[in-house]
């Protein structure tokens, strides 16, 4: 019995431990399992995002229209970080005639103050580009290089031979911006042909990058707060005109209240003089009917007959 009362506590300090061993044990091994599944969900989403990009990647090399409609929504995403707002600030592909009633349909038109307007189209210059990327000698690379500038030069014709700027209903200055999505790629084009963006300055093209656009869309963005605020500042001038004006109204018009009410008060006193004033006046004629034996149930204030 002593020996059992000695080595109990014991027993059960043991117990706790072993119950302590293996909840940790069964705890690991939940956390083990978790993390295998989300380890082996990883992969599978990561082996998902490389087949995904890899059809892109092929659809923006073969097919023309595919790699329009991929700079178009990289041009949209820009549009949307530069904090403009599509229906106010810009429109999206919105048809317009000119003179010869030929129709036209710009990828972007920004609106700017005083009824004004910048063209943004999206121009994807890929397939040179890559084959220039994956080529491994210098002759491939060179041929590469004359291909993605010809597919710009043709991009940079095509955008001059539109005159945008004559289209009805569009206040546009003689100058259309280029956006070239890849930026490696414009990068390429430059170095290769430092006269580039020249010649497509004489056709009315001005060609541009994420970096270049989104930098002017900025400042598009402060001209139209600028331009709001002026608005606020002339509509709160106009305002307090309006408000100086009533206020000037009511002064007059106070004034002749209070004109009227003087009147008023001379009209009183006269009227009252008449009453009580001098002898034989009303007042006292009055008084003297009561004396004589006019019993009335009311009587003239002491001070009126005074």
């Amino acid at each position: 019995k002593n020996l059992d009362i000695l080595l109990k506590p014991l027993k059960e300090k043991i117990q706790t431990f072993e119950k302590s061993v293996d909840e940790k044990y069964s705890n690991e091994a939940k956390e083990r399992h978790a993390l295998k599944s989300e380890i082996e969900r990883l992969i599978s989403l990561n082996d998902r995002m490389a087949t995904e990009t890899s059809s892109l990647t092929q659809a923006l090399r073969g097919d023309s229209k595919v790699q329009g409609d991929w700079g178009e929504l990289v041009l949209e995403r820009i549009l949307e970080a530069s904090g403009l707002r599509e229906g106010f600030e810009y429109s999206i592909q919105k048809s317009h005639n000119n003179d010869e009633g030929d129709r036209f349909r710009p990828d972007i038109i920004i609106n700017l103050p005083d009824n004004k307007h910048i063209i943004v189209d999206s121009k994807v210059s890929i397939k040179a580009y890559d084959i220039y990327r994956l080529s491994e000698t210098e002759e491939s690379k060179t041929k590469a290089i004359n291909e993605h500038l010809k597919s710009i030069e043709k991009h940079i014709d095509d955008l001059g031979d539109k005159h945008y700027s004559k289209l009805k209903g569009v206040n546009s200055p003689e100058l259309v911006f280029m956006f070239i999505p890849i930026e490696p790629a414009y990068l390429l084009a430059m170095h290769s042909d430092a006269e580039l963006s020249t010649r497509a300055w004489k056709k009315g093209v001005a060609i541009v990058t994420a970096t270049t656009l989104l930098t002017s869309l900025k400042t598009v963005a402060s001209i139209w707060r600028l331009e709001k605020q002026n608005r606020n500042a002339l509509e709160i001038a106009q305002e307090g005109a309006k408000l100086y004006d009533k206020f000037v109204g009511f002064l007059e018009d106070f004034e002749k209240i209070g004109n009227t009410l003087e009147q008023g008060q001379k009209q009183y006193s006269m009227a009252m003089g008449k009453l009580k004033d001098g002898p034989g006046n009303v007042f006292r004629k009055m008084e003297l009917l009561r004396e004589l034996g006019a019993s009335p149930n009311k009587k003239i204030k002491p001070e009126l007959l005074e």
